[in-house]
């Protein structure tokens, strides 16, 4: 079956708490991983929460990245959402992992806009 996109659904724990805690600094890392990915970032949006956390959202030409942070368990959930074969959303998760400072991490894919390939779908 085809797809029209790929979904990540990432997650990291025992991250530098200090770091889940700065919107500034997580909004670069975020963009970073946009562009390692090979992404076209479009819009930015990082939001600080009191008295703690962060989420961050990069809509990008190919769908959107996002991170929501909860610094005081250390741990980070992440949504990398493709579409097009052109972005390799795998260099942005490796790229949080390392920026992060994850001690232990996993990863989902989810294939979405699945059709069978025998069926046209329309416009």
């Amino acid at each position: 079956m085809q797809a029209l996109g790929r979904h990540l659904l990432c997650e990291y724990h025992g991250c530098d708490r200090e770091l889940l805690n700065q919107p500034e600094q997580i909004g670069s890392e975020l963009v970073a991983a946009v562009k390692l990915a090979g992404a076209t970032p479009l819009q930015v949006i990082v939001h600080a929460f009191s008295p703690h956390g962060v989420t961050g959202v990069v809509v990008i030409a190919e769908s959107h990245f996002a991170i929501h942070t909860w610094p005081e368990h250390g741990f980070a959930a992440v949504d990398l959402f493709t579409c097009g074969d052109s972005v390799d959303p795998y260099k942005a998760f490796d790229h949080l992992r390392s920026a992060l400072h994850a001690e232990t991490h996993s990863v989902v894919e989810i294939r979405r806009g699945l059709f069978p390939t025998d069926v046209k779908h329309k416009p």
